[in-house]
């Protein structure tokens, strides 16, 4: 495969052509418009170029072409020029890379924020709502009768919580079971018998007598509810 048909000889085909534009037609041009030649003369003022121009052979043929006296200011501008053109060029790359990189660090920063959004409240904190729920069926499973009415009132808490994640709103929590349809909460009865279970005991206090098994029974609504939405284990 031929050297130029790759993308670096490409990139090497194009400078080299820059450059003869740059060093030597340009100012063969300019030389050409301050120095037409003599008039009748059919000798044109530059020969033919073959070979690669340098800033010496430019210097020289300069003198030859150029009226007396103009060579060496055309000369400083065009030095001038490329070398303002050189340093305007090395700005607008480095300003280039610096922009290409806050992009990327701007785009990163907003698929990190976006992923942190879009992680619901549980999925963040599962481990301590699971914490909360052992604990819970520690308290239900002893053979204390306050460790049942604990248990069932941190459950009616979580049950709370669970609707504050699913984006629920009341000052209470009968207000926010209002809000629900059925169809997106099966257990909707559930929650609300166990709720009006933990309202009783709450109000009633040690008054109300609680058995074990009908304090596993509400506390088995609970769990129900929790296990639809994947709050718990």
């Amino acid at each position: 495969m031929n050297g130029t048909d790759t993308v670096i000889g490409s990139f090497g085909v194009i400078a080299q052509f820059l450059g003869q534009a740059a060093f030597q037609w340009l100012p063969g041009a300019i030389g050409t418009a301050f120095n037409p030649g003599e008039p009748g003369s059919l000798i044109p003022p530059i020969a033919p170029i073959s070979n690669p121009v340098g800033f010496g052979d430019m210097i020289n043929y300069l003198n030859q072409t150029s009226l007396h006296g103009t060579q060496y200011p055309l000369y400083q501008k065009w030095v001038g020029f490329v070398l303002l053109s050189t340093t305007v060029s090395f700005a607008l790359v480095v300003f280039v890379i610096y922009c290409t990189m806050r992009i990327k660090q701007i785009r990163q920063y907003e698929e990190n924020k976006f992923a942190a959004v879009a992680h619901t409240i549980q999925s963040q904190d599962v481990s301590r709502t699971q914490m909360r729920w052992n604990r819970i069926t520690e308290q239900i499973h002893s053979d204390s009768e306050q460790n049942w009415r604990l248990a069932i009132l941190e459950a009616d808490i979580m049950l709370g919580e669970l609707l504050d994640v699913l984006g629920y709103r009341g000052e209470t929590m009968g207000d926010k079971m209002r809000g629900i349809e059925r169809a997106d909460f099966n257990a909707i009865d559930m929650a609300w018998e166990a709720h009006r279970a933990r309202n009783k005991i709450a109000h009633e206090g040690t008054s109300l007598l609680l058995n074990a098994r009908e304090a596993r029974r509400i506390l088995n609504m609970y769990e129900a509810v929790f296990r639809e939405f994947r709050f718990i284990e």
